[in-house]
């Protein structure tokens, strides 16, 4: 029994990757960076691509696939920022996919987008495991989670070439660790970049556009 759950999730994510590859490469034809951005129900990712987009908006062109399991709410919250965005619902699945990508992204001008950001499901587990054809995944991870979920689900950390701390305003009121946070990171990933946020006051806003910017630009 154990051997097939094995067998069939490798077959289950070789066929994602087959599609990613596909999407990555459609990408880069267009000249599209993609971004997918990952974190737990409520880490505070849409509210955080609602300030990104404001700020942004005007300088470049960007598109937003929203993943939900369910409602369009979060949608409709990024198409008031003045971007196009495709939802994807996933009736439960607790992941975008490649395949998933590819057919929002028949909906979509590529050749009139710089920056596609993808908002994955809310999970800390599943989003990591599944290629979609980005050139970087970002985790936001919310002071009121704990310190200690890098070490808990290490690989959606060590996949991401960013973390944002987010809420970093209700450090005071919490025990999280921040000395502690930042070291099990950059065990992790050595080279990760890491941004502290708050988007109710607008810490490191501006130094997380800036850097997307460049990326973008690159």
């Amino acid at each position: 029994m154990i051997k097939l759950e094995i067998k069939l999730m490798k077959n289950i994510l070789g066929a994602n990757d087959e599609i990613a590859a596909l999407n990555r490469k459609l990408f880069a034809e267009r000249g599209v960076v993609v971004m997918n951005l990952m974190g737990s129900p409520g880490s505070g990712k849409t509210t955080l691509l609602e300030k990104t987009l404001v700020r942004l908006v005007d300088k470049i062109k960007i598109a937003v696939i929203e993943g939900d399991l369910f409602t369009a709410k979060d949608a409709e919250r990024i198409e008031r920022a003045g971007v196009e965005v495709i939802q994807i619902n996933t009736a439960g699945g607790c992941h975008l996919d490649a395949a998933m990508i590819q057919k929002a992204c028949t909906s979509l001008d590529l050749n009139a987008i710089d920056l596609l950001i993808v908002e994955n499901v809310g999970n800390l587990v599943c989003p990591a495991e599944f290629d979609i054809g980005e050139n970087f995944k970002a985790v936001v991870l919310s002071i009121t989670e704990g310190d200690d979920k890098p070490l808990k689900y290490p690989l959606i950390f060590k996949e991401s070439e960013v973390t944002l701390l987010n809420k970093i305003d209700l450090l005071p009121f919490t025990n999280f660790d921040l000395r502690s946070a930042r070291e099990d990171l950059i065990t992790l990933h050595p080279t990760i970049k890491i941004f502290e946020t708050s988007c109710t006051g607008g810490t490191g806003l501006e130094d997380w556009c800036t850097w997307l910017l460049q990326k973008v630009a690159r």
